[in-house]
């Protein structure tokens, strides 16, 4: 029987498939936000909440579901949900592009954090994980929005760790560059995926930070490019 709850977004991905399967054989109870219609392609055990992620109402009903199981509690909340898109360089990119970018990547994140925060304090502390990008430390050119919105999750998870810090909530960041998925080879079919981090090591990753194992570790940046 489960004794502890992830909260865990971005579950019908490449990544997010990892996570939970990862956060399921290590003997979590595993909720996951998803949009009407994809809960099938969730990993077999996870719980399903149909949800927009950018609608309060619908993030705050999928919190109240992660945290309904007196006997696992929610310790753990995996934003993992976001989306890439490229737009030009920055004097060709419509401020509707650039702020889409941040629609996708940070508002989520920021819902979904704010609604279980309350939760994880009341169940004596836990772990917020964010997912960024190298883009946000390393940009490149022709993605202003997606750099900006990546980098604006890097400084929404260093606010959380210092905020909550003395409620025994900690909060960290993983940083991939490219994935090795399906989707990512398909787009880019000359690349050479040799140096790409598959979604099962980033889940290791992400299961970790979730876990007591990183009790003193909170506010870090953890890197996880592989060879890319």
């Amino acid at each position: 029987m489960s004794t502890r709850t992830a909260l865990v977004t971005g579950g019908t991905g490449g990544l997010g498939a990892a996570t939970i399967s990862a956060f399921l054989a290590a003997g979590w109870r595993v909720v996951a936000p998803v949009r009407p219609g994809t809960a099938g392609r969730l990993p077999e055990g996870a719980i399903a909440v149909d949800a927009d992620l950018t609608v309060r109402a619908d993030v705050q009903a999928a919190a109240d579901v992660a945290a309904g199981d007196p006997e696992a509690p929610l310790r753990a909340v995996v934003n993992l949900v976001g989306g890439y898109a490229g737009s030009g360089l920055v004097a060709d990119t419509p401020v509707e592009d650039f702020e889409a970018m941040l629609t996708v990547n940070l508002r989520p994140t920021y819902l979904i954090t704010a609604a279980t925060l309350p939760h994880l304090v009341t169940a004596g502390g836990g772990s917020v994980v964010c997912v960024s990008s190298r883009a946000a430390v390393s940009p490149f050119p022709g993605a202003a929005g997606y750099v900006t919105a990546k980098a604006a999750v890097l400084a929404f998870a260093g606010a959380v760790a210092v905020e909550y810090r003395k409620q025994r909530v900690r909060c960290n960041t993983v940083l991939p560059s490219v994935i090795d998925t399906p989707a990512n080879r398909a787009a880019m079919p000359d690349a050479d995926p040799s140096g790409w981090v598959s979604p099962a090591e980033i889940a290791d990753v992400v299961l970790f930070l979730a876990s007591d194992a990183s009790g003193p570790t909170t506010g870090a940046q953890i890197p996880v490019y592989g060879q890319a």
